[in-house]
C-alpha cells in the first residue's frame, strides 16, 4: 500500500495534475508555524468534486503559500444523502455537533429555530471552521453544506418531496429507531433534534401530523441535544446508511508520517 501525505487541506479552487493552488494566511500559518513544514513536504488536498490529490509545496513564507498539484490519490466518490436538522445550543456543544454531523457523514447542517431554541445568533463561521477540519481529519472527501439558520415552520412548509424527516422525540409514541431506519433504509433522509427546552406542545403536534415526518425514540433516558444528534446519526449511518453498503468495511489507504 502506498504511503500518503499525512496532512489534509479542504481547498476551494479546482484541482487537476500541475494545477497551483495558493492557501490564505491561516492555513499557511499552520502548515509553517504549527506543522514546521517546508518547501518539498507533501500534503493531500481535496475540494469535494475532483477526488483527492497529492501536492508539493513549493514555496512558503510568512502568510502565504504556494502548492503544486501532483496526482490524484482517490476519486471522488458520491457522499451520503443524510441531513441533520437541529435547534442551536450553547457555543462548544454546537460546535460539537458540526464537528461530528461531519465526522458522521452529514451532506446538509441546518440550526433550525424553533419556540424554545435560547440561542440568539449561530456563528456560521465557527461551525464551518469546525466541519471542515473534522473533514479533513475524518478522510471524508467532502465537506457538509452549512445552511443559514431558519425558522422551524418555514423549513417544514418548503420540504422536499420525498425526503424522510425522523424526529428525535421526547415523548409520546415513537418507532424506535433502529426499526425505522431499517424500514427506510436507501430512501433520502433528515434528522430532526430540538433544544434544550424540548419542543412548543403545538409544534409537536404540527410535526406529527406531517406525513413525511417519522417520530422515532432514542430510548429509555432523557438525551442532551447534542447526544440525541450523534446518537441518531450513528444509529441511521449504521442501519440504513454508508456502513451498511459495499465497501463499509474499507478504510482509506495508510498515512505514513515519512515524505514520499
Amino acid at each position: 500500500m502506498d504511503a500518503r501525505a499525512e496532512t489534509r487541506l479542504y481547498v476551494e479552487e479546482p484541482l487537476a495534475e500541475g494545477a497551483a493552488v495558493g492557501l490564505d494566511a491561516e492555513r499557511s500559518h499552520y502548515l509553517r508555524t504549527v506543522l514546521r513544514l517546508e518547501r518539498g513536504a507533501q500534503v493531500a488536498l481535496f475540494n469535494g468534486r475532483d477526488g483527492e490529490w497529492l501536492a508539493r509545496i513549493d514555496a512558503i513564507g510568512k502568510g502565504w503559500c504556494s502548492l503544486a498539484v501532483l496526482r490524484r490519490t482517490r476519486a471522488q466518490e458520491p457522499h451520503p444523502d443524510l441531513w441533520l436538522l437541529f435547534a442551536p445550543i450553547k457555543r462548544a456543544r454546537i460546535d460539537t455537533v458540526a464537528e461530528k454531523a461531519s465526522e458522521l457523514g452529514c451532506s446538509v447542517i441546518w440550526p433550525v429555530l424553533t419556540r424554545h431554541t435560547d440561542v440568539a445568533r449561530v456563528n456560521l463561521d465557527r461551525l464551518r471552521a469546525n466541519a471542515v477540519e473534522a473533514a479533513e481529519q475524518c478522510e471524508r472527501l467532502s465537506v457538509p453544506e452549512l445552511r443559514e439558520p431558519e425558522r422551524l415552520d418555514r423549513v417544514l412548509a418548503a420540504w422536499p418531496a420525498g425526503r424522510h424527516l425522523l424526529l428525535c422525540a421526547e415523548a409520546g409514541n415513537a418507532t424506535p429507531v433502529a426499526e425505522a431506519a431499517a424500514r427506510l433504509r436507501g430512501a433520502p433522509a433528515a434528522v430532526l433534534v430540538g433544544p434544550e427546552g424540548g419542543f412548543a406542545q403545538d409544534e409537536l403536534d404540527g410535526l406529527r401530523a406531517l406525513p413525511f415526518v417519522v417520530p422515532v425514540g432514542l430510548g429509555p433516558r432523557v438525551l442532551r441535544a447534542d447526544t440525541a444528534a450523534i446518537a441518531a446519526l450513528a444509529c441511521w449511518q449504521a442501519l440504513a446508511g454508508d456502513w451498511t453498503t459495499g465497501g463499509a468495511d474499507e478504510r482509506p489507504p495508510f498515512r505514513s508520517s515519512e515524505q514520499m
